[in-house]
């Protein structure tokens, strides 16, 4: 079990060329009262994941919009899990950029955070900061999958639109692309557009749960209606898909994960045929990659009607096993997965995972203390 870290922390100063400084202020106002018992959270990890994010210099970043949070694992000096944690309403899609940035959703916007430290510069033992840099207020399109473009946009699928969108300066979103089935853009989540993945720097395919074009018709096709489209050539490549989530383009294959299934794997582009490549025993979504590993992200059981009857209770039962919540590291060329993260109590399901290379360990400022008003930085 490892505690949660502090949110608190002073960041040092004068360091890689800016002046990155606390400006004192006056607490703020608050009114005295007893301190509620803080909810169960327990995580429980293979006997060397830690390892393994220090053999790949790599952290975590990950969401859970049931309890609306935004968790960041990295490491501790002495080689301890270390978890950061903030709270942003119903936070589902996520994506770090080699830039450091790292984009969410929540229930009416995406917000923009950056990291502010140089190589080498340090915050309170943190070799990484992310500050909220901007926030787009797009209204609820129940925005899944996000990705920032090779123009440097940021793209998303408006799940509630049944579209791609980007942000705009003057609406709540602008439309790029919609399914061929889509008859037209209502805020009925029709087909349940939820993945997308780019390829050579533009947004290229979608996952949905089914081709309807009539409002919440996806719910009624889940089992064997999940479809691949390929953006460009605006076809379906794969289908009799179940609940397909996450499809990411790395190492010139196309990942997928067929949820209802619970198994992760990849399309042959010539075929169309989903290829199996190992079993994640959870309902599984959010996908990361760091060499030759995928991160994949797992959620509990969910007694929603949405997600019964599907084959991923006999998958479970035909390997006596229980649904998890928390992360697999899947081994791309085995199939393997040696190392895992796991959540127990609170949390239970996940939405979307990101890789951090290069960071050890991570933190980010939030908006529930004073410290976004104190924490400021310029160019120098």
């Amino acid at each position: 079990m490892t505690d949660p870290t502090p949110e608190t922390g002073q960041p040092e100063a004068q360091a890689g060329g800016r002046s990155v400084q606390v400006v004192d202020a006056p607490p703020a106002e608050s009114a005295d009262a007893p301190a509620a018992e803080a909810p169960k959270l327990e995580i429980n990890t293979s006997r060397q994941f830690n390892l393994w994010m220090a053999a790949e210099r790599v952290s975590i970043a990950l969401t859970t919009y049931q309890t609306g949070k935004v968790f960041l694992l990295g490491l501790q000096p002495n080689g301890r899990l270390s978890v950061f944690e903030r709270t942003l309403e119903r936070v589902m899609g996520m994506t770090a950029t080699p830039g450091g940035e790292i984009w969410l959703s929540t229930l009416y916007q995406l917000w923009r955070f950056k990291n502010v430290l140089s190589p080498g510069e340090t915050h309170d033992g943190y070799d990484a900061c992310y500050v909220p840099r901007k926030s787009f207020i797009t209204g609820d399109l129940d925005i899944h999958d996000l990705a920032v473009d090779g123009d440097g946009r940021i793209v998303f699928t408006a799940t509630q639109f049944n579209c791609i969108a980007t942000v705009d300066e003057e609406f709540s979103f602008r439309p790029l692309w919609r399914p061929p089935w889509i008859s037209k853009l209502a805020p009925e989540d029709r087909c349940h557009l939820n993945g997308m993945a780019l390829r050579d720097g533009k947004p290229r395919y979608v996952t949905a749960v089914s081709r309807s074009d009539v409002s919440d018709g996806w719910r009624d096709k889940r089992r064997t209606s999940g479809v691949v489209v390929d953006i460009e050539a605006n076809e379906v490549i794969a289908e009799g898909l179940s609940m397909p989530h996450s499809p990411r383009w790395y190492q010139d294959r196309l990942w997928v994960i067929n949820s209802g299934t619970g198994f992760f794997g990849c399309i042959d582009q010539a075929s169309g045929k989903f290829e199996e490549v190992a079993f994640c025993p959870g309902y599984a979504r959010g996908l990361a990659f760091v060499g030759d590993w995928a991160i994949v992200g797992l959620s509990d059981r969910r007694e929603n009607r949405t997600f019964q009857d599907l084959d991923l209770d006999d998958n479970l039962n035909s390997r006596e096993a229980e649904t998890r919540c928390g992360l697999l590291i899947v081994n791309l060329k085995t199939g393997d997965a040696p190392h895992w993260l796991r959540f127990e109590g609170i949390v239970r399901e996940l939405y979307d995972v990101a890789a951090l290379p290069g960071i050890i360990r991570p933190m980010a400022i939030g908006f529930r203390t004073d410290e976004v008003r104190r924490y400021i930085s310029f160019p120098q």
